[in-house]
């Protein structure tokens, strides 16, 4: 009694497989259509009385009913004859009964019939790169500009193109080394391998096939040489939006940071610190600061401190020795002045901030702070010496600049509380015995 299923595998058992399929949803819907539409038995084994299944029509019940094997045979023919392509019968039937259930205003089944129709299209739809041989294959194309590559790979499975790969990253060394390197490292990161696969170029492809175990071809014509070149193509374009983002993405950047200055009316502040404090009761305290250049940031210029001087929780001391070091080593070296100081806190840290600047070092530079909401997210930008709410709007990008500057020295923070808690929690008094 032969039954329709999905499987992931393909085995010697004397079955017959249709596939694979790159659309496991729509494969399923599917299923469910031509479960409705051929009776074939459901259950993986056989009950001793009609189920459910029966009542509705979608099964012969052979548990109860002899089946006459003419009839198995005529319907998984129909099912092979859909599966192979020949679908537009049952197509055209769905269509038929869809517009019937519009007429009548039922709208809910018209529905689920569009649906289904949708299904089918999505799972059996014709394939732009078909091959006759029925060999699985892998096409790679690459491309190359301003330090960056975009690497694109077509999968071919029994003749068909059922999915694609593409990635986007700098390279640093020569183009083909860095896009073979590629190459390996995606098959070795258990991806399945093929029977062959298909490069652009030959160049450095010394020992890869045995290691991959695939043969390796470069293709010169035919629709294997063009299947490559559309990979490549396809890295193009994938590289060239990529760039296209990162301007619009930097150009949205610098934007926001110059309509932050006029808010605040500080003029561009090409560099912004951002501090905060970290510890729990005040236990291993730490502050660390974090720098933005030109609204990016600077990781570079990140700095850690280990509170020193504060003895218990009190966040407005520990914020006072912070500033105090961090500008007192600026002026010393004379390192360059921040445009703006962000203070990962409310009213109290800025005034503490603002105390240690203007009147223990005399420096007379922006402080903002940024309030959290009960969720502990950036809820109000605060300014000014008493400090107060600025009208901010919190779908601006100014907005989101200031809540990524926040959640980045927030990160840096807990994590070098995380690290140092660690450390400490490992120690024993014996530990400090000379």
């Amino acid at each position: 009694h032969p039954r329709l299923e999905i499987t992931r595998r393909v085995v010697k058992d004397g079955a017959r497989y249709f596939g694979p399929y790159a659309n496991v949803g729509a494969a399923q819907e599917t299923k469910k259509l031509l479960d409705r539409l051929y009776p074939l038995r459901k259950c993986k084994h056989i009950p001793k009385s009609v189920c459910l299944y029966y009542h509705m029509g979608q099964c012969l019940a052979p548990c109860e009913y002899e089946v006459d094997p003419q009839q198995y045979e005529e319907m998984s023919e129909q099912i092979a004859r859909f599966l192979n392509g020949n679908y537009r019968e049952v197509k055209q039937k769905l269509t038929e009964q869809m517009e019937e259930a519009a007429e009548k205003l039922e709208f809910e089944r018209a529905k689920e019939l569009r649906d289904q129709i949708q299904y089918i299209e999505a799972i059996m739809e014709k394939q732009k790169v078909t091959f006759s041989d029925n060999v699985d294959r892998d096409a790679w194309g690459y491309y190359a500009d301003k330090g960056w590559m975009s690497v694109q790979v077509f999968h071919i499975r029994q003749g068909k193109m059922i999915e694609r790969n593409v990635a986007s990253f700098p390279y640093y060394g020569e183009e083909y080394e860095d896009f073979i390197s590629y190459v390996a490292q995606f098959y070795f990161q258990e991806h399945m391998r093929p029977k062959e696969v298909l490069f652009p170029i030959s160049k450095g492809t010394d020992g890869l096939e045995e290691m991959l175990g695939s043969r390796l071809l470069t293709p010169q014509r035919g629709p294997k040489k063009q299947l490559v070149d559309m990979a490549t193509e396809n890295a193009r374009i994938a590289l060239e939006e990529k760039f296209a983002l990162m301007a619009r993405d930097e150009a949205r950047t610098v934007q926001a940071v110059q309509k932050l200055g006029e808010l605040l009316g500080i003029g561009y502040p090409k560099r912004i610190e951002a501090f905060d404090n970290s510890n729990i009761q005040g236990i291993d305290p730490v502050s660390a600061m974090v720098v933005f250049t030109d609204g990016k940031p600077d990781k570079k210029e990140y700095r850690k401190y280990k509170v020193k001087t504060v003895a218990g929780p009190d966040d407005y001391a520990t914020m006072k020795e912070v500033i105090r070091r961090r500008y007192t080593r600026v002026l010393k070296e004379g390192l360059p002045l921040p445009n703006l100081v962000v203070i990962d806190g409310g009213k109290g840290q800025i005034a503490a901030a603002v105390d240690v600047l203007e009147n223990e070092l005399g420096l007379y530079i922006p402080v903002c702070g940024l309030a959290k909401d009960e969720r502990h997210r950036t809820a109000q930008l605060l300014v000014g010496d008493p400090p107060i709410p600025v009208d901010l709007k919190r779908d601006s990008n100014e907005f989101y600049l200031l809540q990524r500057i926040q959640d980045e020295v927030h990160r840096f923070a807990v994590t070098f509380h995380r690290n140092t808690r660690g450390k400490t929690m490992f120690q024993s008094r014996l530990d400090e015995i000379p």
